[in-house]
């Protein structure tokens, strides 16, 4: 698929973002053959000439003492040393953190500690920022910064610049000067993954301006993992801090133009001081004292980076100037040059000249999309969306809230960890939607005494009836099983009218390909509410799950506060719905089956659902798709863009010779627009639905699937007559069914 916006992990991209500046930066900072004062002189004279930004910008220093990071070939055969930007940013790029595992991963600088490798690790520590980004919560929990801290290291001469460079293009030469500097550790790391041993991030200097756009960053490398702690001071981060702060001006990563501050203010006593007599060289008033605390603002968190990177040569936009195809709006490039390369792309199926009138049909339903009952509707629907902005400024930051955000929880918030089923201290609290609180008051009002009378269409409809404001966003984690209802309720008795699925007192559904949802799977206790009558059964199958998780099984009920645990991995929770059930209890049964769908063995499910499933982009779809076209039970899907839904029933074409039918919007889709890097059309979580459309089976003697799918054609030549009595008996018992 060329485009990846609403698959691939957040975090890889604010990766490459960070990983891409840091390269530029690291290669103009040692291009030049003048003296450190010369390239300041150089530098200089522009900067003094830039606008003056209204906002207070702030120079952190984040020391890491924990952390290591190791970069090598993996267990598989595979490229060598090194994490270039192609590993971000190739032609195939990775879609999620465990894709990197080959080549890069974290290791424990501290004795006792096991490597904690490529996975949701990584993103809770916030990759190279980890040590710094705990730092926020513990500040912005109210615990003051001492105002000067111990360097952990000295700082690397300008000569060690290339050092850093390989960590941003892969230079095979530092790894081996690591490895031989660092016997003692190597001893402790045995058996690991990669031979060399891990470089050491000693420090972080990152600038960002008061509301938390990051500006820059500089990486202080050196590959003994002991001398963390041995720095006696901070008196030679000047010379690097000053450098980053000219390139931070001349080239902001974040946004906007070149620009330099109104004012400066740092994050270390003993740097404030070296920085007295330069930072007004460049026009800029520094602080009078250094910063006592994490941010400015009481309110301060890393905004949402908005960099755009050309489709064709991947260049961020804080390097070329971007502009979108002139013809059909969608699609970003640095200039004439990639643009020409992509139209004149072979095949033709894969050139922009294909795809151009395809994707401006697709941008036109940017507004229907966008259209939403939402007092917040036309902030998350924006292309400059500040998804990390708007959640703290909610206090939603802990729980499930942090499946969906960049952030870090503060210390003591209760959160349901990444890719594991639920604990059972969680169900034991009795309280479903715990993990669905943020820092506030109570955000799911108490269950309606009574079922719905009737079927909801619309956010607004459901929204009046279970008592939610409009300036909620819970909609952003019930889209889940809000589209699971509209499937079953609507989508279901519309195509498939023959299965009587609305009558039924028990379903057994399949999610398929399960990824962020099974993070999210309290939610769909809000199935029991919407169908109070229905026994379900939600089995979440994938290899991307948890493989401690397989074969687990739990049973949520609504009669009572009462906890049961079974012998072996089942376990039996009844939670408080806070009303009395009319017409018996039903339950909500979660079993996870971590492998792929196409080898997973069982009962035939009722129904198969996968959300947001992109089948070009994973190989165990070509086994899949042809596992449930011999099944035939009706499969419904979710995509984040109308483009996903089109790469879907191509792949489904190639899979099975079947297809799929024509996706609609889904009413329920998340009111989020997602980010994308290098193109502009409209990306929402479940925004479009579609089922599979099954190939006709061989043969007159057998029934066509169910659905809309045009009956088989009478065959040419007069079947035999055994087959014509059978084949005359099927209608009339189906026909009696129906009635």
């Amino acid at each position: 698929m060329e485009f990846v916006s609403g698959y691939r992990d957040e975090f890889l991209d604010f990766a490459a973002l960070l990983f891409g500046w840091f390269r530029k930066f690291a290669a103009e900072r040692g291009a030049s053959g003048a003296s450190l004062e010369g390239r300041w002189r150089q530098l200089e004279a522009p900067i003094r000439r830039l606008p003056q930004d209204p906002a207070l910008w702030v120079l952190h220093v984040l020391p890491n003492r924990s952390v290591g990071i190791s970069l090598g070939q993996g267990a598989e055969p595979g490229p060598g040393l090194g994490l270039g930007a192609a590993r971000f940013l190739g032609d195939e790029p990775p879609l999620h953190l465990r894709d990197l595992s080959p080549y890069v991963s974290f290791v424990s600088l501290e004795e006792g500690e096991e490597e904690e490798e490529g996975g949701e690790e990584e993103e809770e520590t916030g990759e190279e920022e980890g040590a710094g980004l705990e730092k926020v919560d513990r500040e912005e929990a109210g615990e003051p910064a001492p105002a000067s801290r111990e360097s952990p290291q000295e700082a690397n001469p300008p000569g060690e610049t290339e050092e850093a460079a390989q960590l941003a293009g892969g230079g095979e030469d530092g790894c081996r000067e690591d490895k031989a500097e660092d016997e003692a550790g190597s001893e402790r790391r045995k058996g690991r993954r990669s031979e060399a041993s891990p470089l050491h991030l000693s420090c972080l200097l990152l600038v960002t301006d008061e509301h938390g756009t990051i500006l820059g960053i500089d990486l202080l490398m050196d590959g003994t993992q002991g001398s963390a702690s041995k720095s006696s001071g901070t008196e030679n981060l000047a010379p690097r801090a000053y450098t980053l702060l000219c390139h931070s001006m001349a080239c902001p990563m974040g946004s906007g133009d070149p620009r330099k501050p109104r004012q400066l203010t740092v994050g270390d006593a003993q740097l404030h001081r070296d920085l007295q007599s330069l930072v007004p060289r460049l026009g800029v008033k520094l602080a009078k004292a250094p910063m006592r605390t994490w941010g400015p603002r009481p309110g301060f968190t890393f905004a949402s980076l908005r960099a755009r990177t050309c489709h064709v040569c991947h260049r961020h936009s804080f390097e070329v100037k971007l502009t979108p195809c002139p013809q059909c709006s969608a699609v970003l490039y640095c200039g004439e040059a990639c643009l020409r390369a992509d139209w004149r792309r072979c095949p033709d199926d894969v050139s922009h000249r294909f795809w151009c009138p395809r994707l401006a049909a697709f941008m036109e339903r940017a507004g229907e999309l966008a259209t939403l009952p939402f007092t917040y509707t036309a902030e998350v629907t924006s292309e400059t969306f500040n998804k990390e902005a708007f959640l703290a400024s909610r206090g939603l930051t802990r729980g499930y809230w942090t499946q969906l955000s960049m952030l870090i929880p503060g210390p003591g918030t209760p959160r349901h960890p990444r890719g594991s089923a639920p604990a059972l201290s969680l169900l034991l609290s009795g309280d479903p939607y715990q993990l669905l609180q943020g820092d506030g008051p109570a955000l799911m009002p108490p269950v309606p005494p009574d079922p719905p009378r009737g079927l909801f269409g619309s956010w607004q409809d459901y929204y009046t009836w279970r008592g939610l404001s409009l300036d909620s966003p819970m909609a952003v984690l019930l889209t889940y099983p809000l589209t699971v209802y509209y499937v079953i309720t609507h989508l279901v008795p519309q195509s498939f009218p023959e299965l009587n699925i609305q009558n039924k007192q028990s379903l057994k559904i399949h999610v398929v390909e399960a990824g962020k949802e099974f993070d999210l799977v309290m939610v769909f206790w809000e199935l029991l509410v919407l169908l109070p009558h229905v026994a379900l059964e939600l089995q979440f199958v994938g290899d991307g799950l948890p493989l401690d998780s397989d074969q687990q099984h739990f049973t949520l009920q609504r009669d009572g506060p009462e906890v049961s645990v079974r012998p072996g991995s089942g376990v039996s929770a009844r939670l408080s719905s806070s009303t009395k059930e009319k017409g018996g209890r039903r339950d909500l049964q979660i079993k996870v089956s971590a492998r792929p769908y196409h080898l997973l063995q069982g009962p035939k499910p009722d129904l198969v659902i996968g959300f947001n499933s992109g089948f070009g982009l994973k190989d165990t779809w070509l086994s899949s798709l042809p596992r449930l076209q011999s099944l035939r039970v009706p499969a419904f899907f979710t995509e984040s863009s109308e483009y996903g839904c089109v790469m879907d029933d191509q792949t489904m074409a190639v899979a099975t010779g079947g297809g799929t039918s024509p996706p609609r919007p889904n009413p329920f889709r998340s009111p989020f627009r997602l980010r994308a890097a290098d193109n502009c059309m409209p990306w929402y979580c479940n925004a479009f639905i579609f089922h599979l459309v099954y190939k006709p089976p061989q043969g007159s003697g057998a029934r066509p699937a169910p659905g809309p799918v045009p009956p088989v054609p009478a065959p040419a030549a007069p079947p035999a007559p055994a087959r014509r009595r059978r084949g005359e008996k099927k209608p009339g018992r189906g026909a009696r069914r129906r009635r």
